[in-house]
């Protein structure tokens, strides 16, 4: 998800640096034009804007510890991972005077990363960052810090759920010895229609790992039966958790 919206941003002109937990895909970028950094603290030194893309509050957590002495007052971070408010929080709660956070995760895979068309959703003061956002997609302002992530939790856990349902639904058809593409096209005309086009999408890639982190997320913040049911669907089997999550409707 990084690469994409990073490319957004060089292609508008904006002088970019770029750090990657993997080194190696970070070239593209560089290749393009960007500056490598050896590290967070280097990558953030002289930024005005700093955006991070990091898979879970781990990640985003250790990278904070490097990168936050390094931060200037008057910089703005901007937090697009997924990680929920609890961590949100925790990271403000470490900047330095003068830096200020905003959580805004997004919604989309990296098609619509690419293309500009993610929908993004804002906690905390967007003013000052609106045209680095704008050049992701869509800005859903959703109130002060951690607005942002905890209306993400909403969204993607709604999203997995729908896509757990859609594979259900097609197990049933299966078992009933319904043809697949019968009840595809019929579920696709019903409320499940957004659904099924991400139980069959392809040109999307939101591992399943991914995925389950996301519902833990949820329901360790409340008690969520059903989720609790999918996030056991998206773990059972380990060899799916580097595919995408319409994996589970095939």
């Amino acid at each position: 998800m990084g690469l994409p919206m990073a490319r957004r941003l060089l292609d508008a002109g904006h002088p970019l640096t770029v750090w990657n937990r993997t080194a190696a895909k970070a070239d593209g970028l560089v290749a393009a034009g960007a500056v490598r950094a050896t590290g967070p603290a280097e990558a953030v030194a002289d930024a005005d804007v700093v955006v991070t893309m990091l898979a879970d509050p781990a990640a985003a957590l250790a990278v904070a510890d490097a990168m936050i002495p390094a931060l200037r007052p008057g910089t703005h971070w901007i937090d697009t991972s997924t990680v929920g408010p609890d961590t949100v929080r925790a990271l403000a709660a470490r900047l330095p005077e003068g830096v200020t956070l905003i959580d805004a995760p997004v919604m989309g895979s990296v098609d619509r990363a690419a293309t500009g068309e993610l929908l993004v959703l804002a906690g905390g003061d967007t003013g000052p960052v609106a045209e680095v956002l704008e050049l992701l997609g869509s800005v859903t302002a959703c109130g002060g810090p951690g607005t942002g992530a905890a209306l993400k939790l909403v969204l993607i856990n709604a999203a997995i759920g729908g896509v757990a349902l859609v594979a259900e639904s097609l197990t049933l058809a299966d078992a009933l010895g319904l043809p697949r593409e019968l009840a595809l096209r019929t579920l696709a005309a019903g409320p499940l229609a957004g659904a099924v086009g991400r139980a069959t999408a392809t040109g999307s890639h939101f591992p399943v790992a991914l995925a389950a982190k996301d519902v833990d997320l949820a329901t360790r913040a409340a008690e969520l039966p059903v989720l609790a049911a999918v996030h056991a669907a998206l773990t059972r089997d380990p060899a799916l958790a580097g595919e995408d999550l319409a994996a589970l409707a095939r």
